[in-house]
């Protein structure tokens, strides 16, 4: 009886379910390695990656993020990285995902991060992003391990 009058209300929680499953299951694929949150990207999606890290910035569309972020951090890798979700928050449009992520650099040595992403979605798109995690770890592979040209 809850579960129908919360979807019939229109309540913003039957929002923050579906929303939350979204990501759950592009986490999922990313683990499995079938696809991945960055598919949800709208075009116009912003992506700002906080702190102090060489890629701190916000990026102002997905392919801006994607080619200075994603495809330089995939080249340095020779096994991607598996993310395990450690949990995920819902409220409103905004998704939370705490999780860590793991894989191999090209060197060899293993990269290990922990992440909060907030992640704005519109219509099931991120519409915006933005991403918290260990900038020592990160710096070190993007300055230890050089893209693939």
């Amino acid at each position: 009886m809850r579960q129908f009058a919360v979807i019939a209300c229109g309540s913003g929680v039957a929002d923050e379910v579906g929303n939350k499953a979204i990501i759950q299951r592009a986490f999922d694929a990313w683990a499995a390695g079938t696809g991945g949150p960055y598919f949800l990207l709208a075009e116009d999606a912003t992506w700002t990656i906080t702190g102090n890290l060489l890629a701190s910035k916000t990026y102002p569309n997905r392919e801006a993020f994607i080619s200075e972020v994603i495809r330089p951090f995939n080249a340095r890798m020779s096994v991607g990285l598996k993310p395990t979700i450690r949990n995920l928050y819902a409220e409103g449009d905004t998704v939370v995902v705490f999780f860590d992520a793991s894989g191999t650099a090209r060197d060899g040595e293993p990269y290990l991060n922990t992440y909060a992403w907030f992640l704005d979605l519109k219509d099931g798109k991120l519409t915006k992003a933005s991403a918290f995690f260990d900038s020592i770890a990160f710096n070190n592979l993007w300055t230890r391990v050089l893209a693939e040209q």
